[in-house]
């Protein structure tokens, strides 16, 4: 069974993350809205059916230039609110 889990972002192009959340802890069906369309969806298809931790431990602290977070650092912290 999946969990669907939105997040709407803060600091970044991107203005919302949608994602499943299996029960074992694997991403499914990552989608950024708006950003960099490129990017977003490769990290997209890196994604898809990996552990959602250790996805979100890597991911974690990555700047977008001058600012403070990025796309990938929302979405890690979108899959670490949504497991604890």
């Amino acid at each position: 069974m999946l969990k669907h889990i939105s997040y709407n972002t803060s600091g970044t192009c991107a203005r919302k993350i949608d994602f499943d959340l299996s029960e074992d802890g694997k991403i499914y069906n990552l989608k950024f809205t708006s950003g960099c369309p490129g990017n977003l969806s490769a990290i997209s298809k890196l994604l898809e059916g990996r552990n959602a931790l250790e996805a979100a431990n890597i991911l974690e602290g990555n700047t977008c230039g001058p600012r403070s977070t990025s796309c990938a650092d929302q979405l890690s912290k979108a899959i670490k609110e949504a497991i604890c």
